[in-house]
């Protein structure tokens, strides 16, 4: 079961963007396919992975629209560029060994987190850039 399914909602109109923000939410329900699989008793690999995944996914989406944003003279750009680097920073400080002591407890922490923080920067924030 996906937890971050596909909106029509979520497009903004710029295709590469989209799509980019698709591979986000296939990422985010990896996370929750992993945290569900009961056959797996040590995901500690698998968490790491993925949020190597994440880390490196996101940091090309976010230079790929910041480089839009400035190409199109984009107003707040600077405030949105911020956001981008809360969230790496928050990426960045994930604490490797609460994930190896409490897998799933921590792994839920993580997905929760993400998923609210892109839906919701999609929503509020990335629909703006169409409107440019």
């Amino acid at each position: 079961m996906a937890i971050a399914k596909w909106k029509d909602e979520y497009s903004i109109g710029i295709p590469e963007v989209d799509k980019q923000h698709m591979k986000l939410f296939e990422i985010v329900n990896r996370i929750q396919e992993l945290l569900c699989d009961e056959f797996i008793t040590d995901k500690y690999d698998g968490i790491v992975a993925i949020i190597t995944e994440l880390k490196e996914y996101t940091i090309y989406h976010f230079k790929m629209e910041e480089d839009y944003m400035l190409k199109n003279g984009y107003k707040k750009f600077f405030s949105h560029k911020v956001m981008h680097q809360d969230f790496i920073e928050k990426i960045n400080a994930v604490d490797y060994s609460k994930i190896d002591n409490e897998q799933n407890k921590y792994l839920n922490e993580i997905l929760y987190f993400v998923c609210d923080w892109l839906i919701t920067h999609i929503l509020k924030e990335d629909k703006l850039l169409a409107e440019m």
